[in-house]
């Protein structure tokens, strides 16, 4: 199961850690203690989060350059037996993205994953950054 700091979170979210926290004491982020007594963020709960307070834009800005990168948090995969479509939530920005269920399958991607959404042209491409 993926989790995160509290900094990482406050990144993915666009929020400070400082509201990172009052959201995990307040339990609408679900978070444990490490070993060493550190917040971990869990990644599932994260991505369920981010998903619901994100803003449903119809809108979306028109000056964008070709290549753009969208870091963010898986939410939701759907398989079948040949392709998979992946879904992150990337700030107040939803993406999906179809591939193959190989590809799929060799990033392990699930909710709670860290990933980047690449956009160009049509195709988004998923990368995962190296933990």
């Amino acid at each position: 199961m993926s989790s995160f700091t509290v900094g990482q979170a406050a990144e993915l979210l666009n929020v400070s850690p400082d509201t990172v926290r009052r959201w995990v004491d307040s339990g609408q982020i679900p978070a444990a203690r490490s070993a060493g007594g550190r917040r971990r963020v869990d990644g599932e709960g994260l991505a369920r989060f981010s998903a619901e307070r994100a803003p449903n834009l119809s809108v979306l800005p028109v000056a964008e350059s070709a290549r753009n990168h969208f870091p963010g948090i898986v939410t939701k995969v759907t398989k079948d037996t040949v392709m998979a479509q992946v879904e992150i939530q990337a700030g107040p920005f939803r993406v999906v993205s179809l591939m193959s269920r190989e590809a799929a399958d060799e990033l392990k991607l699930a909710p709670g994953v860290l990933a980047v959404a690449s956009v160009k042209s049509t195709n988004v491409v998923i990368e995962v950054p190296p933990t």
